[in-house]
């Protein structure tokens, strides 16, 4: 029995926070550009440490686990 719990909250984490595909902070024009399809150096730093903050609060603080199998 492994603990699936993280794997899936990060899984989830990087598909919402790719940074261009649903949102983008900052953008190249205003501050948050929503579905643009680009990114800079500088909203790549912003999504990864909104990424690690959020993971680390739902593994360490909330402590979500999910048991798959026998």
């Amino acid at each position: 029995m492994s603990d699936w719990g993280p794997v899936f909250i990060a899984l989830v984490l990087f598909i919402l926070l790719s940074p261009g595909l649903l949102f983008q902070i900052p953008g190249k024009s205003r501050i948050v550009e929503f579905g643009n399809f680009q990114t800079s150096g500088v909203s790549i730093v912003v999504h990864a440490l909104i990424f690690f903050a959020l993971l680390a609060i739902f593994i360490i603080a909330i402590g979500v686990h999910m048991f798959l199998g026998t």
